[in-house]
Order: C-alpha cells, then sequence, then structure tokens
C-alpha cells in the first residue's frame, strides 16, 4: 500500500505499545520495524506477564487502511537486566538473539534469553561468525583442500577429486567448515562462498595437467539464485577450462526442496558440458521417484546406509 500506509502503521503501532506499559516505562523505535521497550523495575515474572499481554494485544490488532485490513504480529526477545552484569552491547546483543528465536519458533511468540541456553549460545555463535566470515573473504584467507574419490573396481579409471572448503582464521590455524557453514546457511552467506570456490577451482584448474576431474558442492541458496548460475557459467567460458572436468554436487534435500530450479541449474550446465552429482542420496522421502527427472551424472548414497557395510 506504499510509504505512507507504512509509516501510518509505525505510528498506530508505536501508541499501541505506548498504551500498554506504564509511565515510568520507555519505548523505542530502534529502526525498521524493530522496537525496544525498557521495562523499569520490573521483576522477571510481571515482565513475561506483561509481554504476554502485549503479545495477545496485537494478535487482535487490525490496520486499516482504505479499503484493506492486515494483521500485524510480533516476536519478542525478553532480557533480564541486573545492576553491573553485563555491557550495552551484550544486553542489545541478547534481546536481538532472543527475538530471532522467537522468530525462528513459529513468529508472534515471546522468548526469555537465558545465558546457559543452548540454542542461543549456538545462535550467539553463527552471528560472531558472520563478521568473521566476511573478512575472510575479503583477506582470502579461505582455503580449498581436495580429497581423491577412488574407483575400487577399475583401478586403472582416472581418479576424481571433491573439493573441501577450510578457512585459515585469524591465528591462521585451520578451521574446519562445520564450525562456519551453519552461520553462512543461516544468514545467507553461502552464495558468495560458493563464487569463491568456483573461482578458486578454476584458477586451480588452469595449472593443473591431465585431466583429472574436480567436484565443487554447490548450496541450496546458490541453486536458487540466478545471479549465481549466470556467474558460473561466464566464469566456466572465461576459465578456459574443458567444462566436463567439472562436476557439480547438489544434495537431495536441496534438490527436492527446489526441485524446479534445480533441474533448471542441471539443465543449463549440463549444456555446457559439465557433469552432476547427487549428494546426500537416500536421506529425502521420495529418491526414486523424481529421480527419473533428474539428470545427474552420479548418485553419492547417503553414508547412514553405507556406514560398517
Amino acid at each position: 500500500c506504499g510509504h505512507t500506509a507504512g509509516d501510518e502503521l509505525l505510528r498506530q503501532f508505536s501508541s499501541l505499545l505506548r498504551e500498554h506499559v506504564r509511565d515510568s516505562d520507555v519505548v523505542a523505535r530502534l529502526g525498521g520495524d524493530e522496537f525496544g521497550i525498557l521495562l523499569i523495575h520490573c521483576d522477571p515474572e510481571n515482565a513475561e506477564r506483561s509481554i504476554n499481554g502485549l503479545i495477545e494485544k496485537i494478535r487482535k490488532y487490525r490496520f486499516l487502511w482504505e479499503d484493506h485490513s492486515f494483521d500485524v504480529g510480533a516476536s519478542i526477545g525478553l532480557v533480564s537486566i541486573a545492576s553491573g552484569q553485563c555491557s550495552l552491547s551484550q544486553i542489545m546483543s541478547a534481546a536481538d538473539v532472543a527475538c530471532y528465536a522467537a522468530k525462528d519458533a513459529g513468529r508472534n511468540r515471546l522468548h526469555i534469553y537465558h545465558s546457559d541456553d543452548d540454542e542461543l549460545r549456538q545462535r550467539h555463535t553463527n552471528m560472531r561468525w558472520v563478521a568473521r566470515l566476511r573478512k575472510a573473504i575479503d583477506e582470502n584467507r579461505l582455503c580449498l583442500y581436495a580429497q581423491p574419490i577412488v574407483p575400487v573396481a577399475r583401478p586403472d579409471a582416472p581418479i576424481h577429486h571433491e573439493i573441501l572448503l577450510r578457512l585459515h582464521d585469524e591465528q591462521d590455524q585451520i578451521v574446519p567448515p562445520n564450525a562456519f557453514i551453519p552461520a553462512a546457511e543461516r544468514y545467507n552467506l553461502m552464495p558468495q562462498i560458493d563464487r569463491w570456490v568456483l573461482r578458486a577451482t578454476l584458477d586451480f584448474m588452469r595449472g593443473l595437467a591431465g585431466n583429472c576431474r574436480l567436484a565443487i558442492n554447490i548450496s541450496g541458496q546458490s541453486l536458487c539464485d540466478t545471479d549465481f548460475l549466470r556467474y558460473a557459467t561466464d566464469l566456466i567460458d572465461k576459465s578456459g577450462i574443458n567444462p566436463d572436468r567439472l562436476c557439480f554436487e547438489i544434495t537431495e534435500t536441496a534438490a527436492i526442496a527446489h526441485l524446479n530450479l534445480a533441474k533448471h541449474f542441471i539443465s543449463t550446465l549440463r549444456a555446457k558440458g559439465c557433469l552432476f552429482s547427487l549428494d546426500d542420496f537416500g536421506s529425502g522421502l521420495s529418491s526414486f521417484a523424481y529421480l527419473k527427472n533428474m539428470k545427474v551424472d552420479f548418485l553419492k548414497i547417503d553414508g547412514g546406509f553405507v556406514k560398517d557395510m
């Protein structure tokens, strides 16, 4: 309905918050659609009761604009502040994390921050990793490893290698991907990382003798990113590398979740000569039903099926 309607919603919502709290409390708009409420000298039990009442009031509220009616929701994080306990930035960070936890849990609810909450601790870790990852990309501290894929039945067949990602931290220690990939996925950094991996792999292949084939993992986020597909095709064209030396790996879960986009991604790059591998095969619910229409060259069976064979 336009910016004017949005501004009016913010004004009405501010009034709703202001009417709910005491005169001694502070209400502020932090930016965008984020608000902060400071409940002065309010114990945790009363604060929880008050905020749950606020959520109910927001749930019943309708924003009317011209001939439209809108429901409004709020995800709220509650943090207890004790004298000298932590800094302002730590309090705001804790509130931010609790808000996201409320949103992840289904929205329109309250999440109370506890310092020993494993979920919130993990989110804190992820949020810290976002800044570290961006800096690592800017400083070119990502690095590639290669794991051989050895044909056991045909010792003379060409050996493929799967490209794996690592990171040099600020102390130049190698960090494994399970430490930072969850944060990259949660905060949508995977397309940027996938671009770096593809670019670095092609640079490496230019100086590689023979016909060794390298496999690159592609995230579900990049699979849905038309800009990434355009970027990949342009980069492959300019590299001078024979496309059939390049194999893209996508997980079964990502392929199922974005089936039409996955099929378009695969068909576009296969037309250039690239190969495709379906990773974690068997972990989805309808593997064989969609496999007929998924034009991949290799299946990588989910480890759970072959472990301890």
